[in-house]
């Protein structure tokens, strides 16, 4: 059940937006449980076609991980107009607002 909203709430966000941990956790009716979304993201089938790439840490960093994810997420990331420099971005500018968008 949490999962779903939590996928759920990640499905949401609209091209060129992104989101933290956190906010998708508090999205979701989940306050404080960014940790969880991380998980839950991170065991995602690498073919998903959920927008996993739109999902960052609070400081509007890439989150460091072993692998190629960080390089596929600013990819995805740059192809969706989100300029993406040194694994981070401007949150301000690409933040998802959900009463807006």
């Amino acid at each position: 059940m949490r999962a779903q909203r939590i996928l759920s709430v990640v499905d949401s966000i609209p091209k060129g937006r992104v989101a933290t941990y956190g906010q998708i956790a508090a999205e979701a009716g989940l306050p404080g449980r960014a940790r969880m979304v991380g998980r839950l993201l991170a065991e995602l089938d690498p073919h998903s076609p959920l927008a996993w790439h739109r999902v960052l840490g609070a400081s509007g960093r890439i989150s460091p991980r072993p692998g190629p994810g960080p390089l596929v997420q600013a990819r995805r990331l740059r192809k969706e107009g989100v300029s993406v420099a040194e694994g981070r971005l401007r949150l301000a500018e690409y933040r998802w607002d959900p009463d807006q968008d």
